[in-house]
């Protein structure tokens, strides 16, 4: 089972392509170009069987300066590296820049495989390469690797290279598997009768025969048609393996080297990002605000503006915070490696890790908080990261916010169930369905949530005091809140008694509409007028006359008076008397016409044709020519407005 995938490193003609080739028995060097000059140019790639039967892919990378940033696409995905320095040459530059590269990449296991010692016949100079290569070697990730002679002309020292690659692979964890799947693209080409095949090292997820794809940035979607580790057909490919994809319904045309392949909806290209930044000692310059800069992160390589942020510049052998605008999206996830190089003259100058991908605004550059964000994220622990990415990116639901910390939903789950974690964590559940996700707060966003409806409320009733509460939708557009959010906060403050509801207006649960003495007294001269003529009252327009229009909408909205139309209004106990007779006449007759509702409630044609047809409209009666006749659910629909 592949678990682990390495990489060559070192400087041109340090025998890495020979050794890969005597190794696995496969040369990585396969463009014409390469067999001609005996340098490899561009990415090559083999693998090998340990002692112990692990099958382990190799990334073999250019040597030569010229294709460092051929190189740079290579090494991202590597578990531990192979450092081939040759024992005729020692240390060169390219192979202290392959160290940095390696260093900054934080790649913490390797081998330094001292090659092509048939051509040393003196011990003491293998034993003074050695030396110098520890010295080399201190303060990086690889101080402490093991260094093996070799020679992969006459395969001495072979064996125990394998038997020190299989000991450092047993001590290394296996990529985890996240449920995110991506395979950062470094090689595209076709094969006829198959189509296109991609190329690169899988991680943070599996992938499956017959899954749905996508290529992103560009978001191009197709299907795996064959997936192959080591030229063997699998069913599924896992995180660490080195995978070929073929892929139905894309052209290789369309796809290149630095693209990701993914499963739909799980990442979204980005391009700005935050990260925490570390300036090599041997950098020429200081990296400056506003400069322009190559990033390298998994087989990707953009150009970039460098946002200098907490200080004036970063200065060579420091670390500092940046934010990176980059010219064309990219895919990252936090926690992702990258190389910083000047775009001319070509130089590595630092790296870093990704903290944010998807930050929401520009930061102001020496602002305190920005500053504590950043450096809360690069501590790492899994509730910190969760709690600043809910305050940048506000309150999310459980998979989003999962994939926005780069966390997997387990994890998120051990957050909350944790004692401490309902001190700064409140998880509100969904109302569709108790199956559905729930939506994460930090509990101050929460509280500060709380606190705006409570306002927004209380304001409401202050500007309206005669109304019975705010209209849902003006709450929630208020609230600047997704229905599906909306919706689960109000059930929880309907719950817990904050809010009251009645119909479609939100309240606070001690308001109560009250007039004062001049509306009361109008309120009462109003109705004297509609019991003096209970089936021919005041128009709408006569009443808002008398009382005005908050006290009339108040009268409605507490049920004194019910309107059937834009005209006519009724009190509710003579609107409830007619109900009541339209069922029971319709019961003890097939029919009732206008004129005899009219008659019944000596009342006018405009009055009685307006109120019956107020029933049509309620489903309690339906028009037959010139009469009403009862629907065959009136009497329920009736009885609720007669209780």
């Amino acid at each position: 089972m592949v678990t682990h995938v390495i990489g060559t490193a070192g400087h041109v003609d340090h025998g890495k392509s020979t050794l890969v080739a005597a190794l696995t028995g496969i040369h990585p060097d396969r463009l014409k170009e390469e067999q001609e000059r005996e340098m490899t140019i561009d990415l090559g790639f083999a693998w090998l069987t340990l002692p112990n039967g692990e099958s382990v892919g190799i990334v073999d990378v250019p040597g030569h300066r010229d294709f460092i940033e051929n190189m740079l696409a290579g090494v991202g995905g590597i578990d531990a590296a192979l450092l081939v320095i040759a024992a005729d040459e020692g240390i060169m530059p390219q192979t202290r820049e392959h160290l940095i590269i390696l260093d900054l990449l934080g790649v913490e296991r390797g081998i330094v495989v001292l090659s092509k010692i048939d051509l040393v016949d003196d011990p003491e100079w293998l034993d003074l390469i050695e030396s110098d290569i520890r010295h080399a070697l201190q303060g990086t990730t690889l101080q402490n690797a093991p260094i093996v002679r070799v020679s992969a002309n006459t395969r001495a020292g072979l064996d125990i290279l394998l038997e020190t690659l299989e000991h450092l692979l047993a001590d290394t964890p296996s990529r985890p598997d996240l449920g995110k799947p991506r395979l950062p693209i470094d090689r595209v080409f076709s094969i006829s009768g198959f189509g296109t095949v991609v190329t690169g090292t899988l991680i943070d997820g599996c992938l499956n025969l017959g899954d749905e794809i996508e290529i992103l940035p560009k978001g191009l979607k197709g299907r795996i048609r064959g997936l192959q580790t080591h030229k063997k057909k699998t069913p599924y490919a896992q995180p660490g393996s080195r995978t070929a994809v073929n892929i139905s319904g894309i052209e290789v045309k369309q796809i290149q080297r630095g693209d990701v392949l993914t499963l739909p909806g799980l990442y979204q290209p980005t391009q700005r990002l935050d990260a925490r930044c570390r300036l090599i000692p041997d950098a020429h310059a200081p990296l400056q605000h506003n400069s322009e800069v190559k990033v390298f992160v998994g087989s990707s390589e953009v150009l970039a503006r460098v946002r200098v942020l907490g200080t004036e510049a970063i200065h060579p052998g420091e670390e500092g915070w940046l934010q990176l605008e980059t010219y064309s999206p990219l895919v990252v996830s936090r926690g992702d490696r990258f190389i910083l190089r000047r775009p001319s003259p070509g130089e590595t100058i630092g790296g870093g890790i990704v903290l944010e991908p998807h930050p929401q605004k520009r930061y102001r550059r020496f602002d305190p908080q920005t500053l504590e964000h950043l450096s809360v994220l690069s501590q790492g622990t899994s509730d910190k990261t969760l709690l600043v990415t809910l305050q940048n990116a506000g309150p999310l639901p459980l998979s989003l916010a999962a994939k926005r910390a780069g966390l997997t939903t387990e994890e998120i789950f051990r957050i909350l169930n944790d004692p401490d974690g309902s001190k700064h964590f409140f998880a509100l559940a969904a109302v569709d369905s108790p199956n559905e996700e729930p939506f994460l707060f930090t509990l101050t966003q929460w509280q500060d949530l709380q606190r705006k409806a409570l306002s927004i409320v209380e304001h409401y009733h202050h500007q309206y005091p005669l109304r019975i509460g705010i209209p849902r939708e003006a709450l929630r557009s208020q609230l600047r809140l997704s229905p599906p959010l909306f919706q689960a906060a109000l059930h929880q403050w309907l719950r817990t008694g904050m809010l009251s509801e009645q119909g479609q207006f939100i309240a606070h649960p001690h308001h109560k509409v009250r007039f004062n003495t001049q509306q009361t007294i109008q309120v009462e001269h109003l109705l004297r007028r509609f019991a003096i003529t209970p089936y021919a009252p005041p128009t709408i327009r006569e009443c808002i006359e008398l009382v005005g229009q908050e006290v009339f909408n108040a009268l409605i909205e507490n049920g004194t008076i019910v309107a059937i139309s834009d005209e006519i209004a009724f009190r509710k106990t003579d609107f409830q008397t007619m109900v009541r007779f339209v069922i029971l006449h319709l019961k003890n007759h097939s029919a009732l016409s206008v004129a005899e509702f009219r008659d019944h409630f000596q009342t006018s044609r405009r009055y009685a044709l307006a109120f019956l047809e107020y029933m049509d409209a309620l489903g309690i009666t339906r028009r037959d020519g010139d009469v009403r006749i009862l629907t065959p659910q009136g009497e329920k629909v009736a009885q609720t407005l007669t209780d």
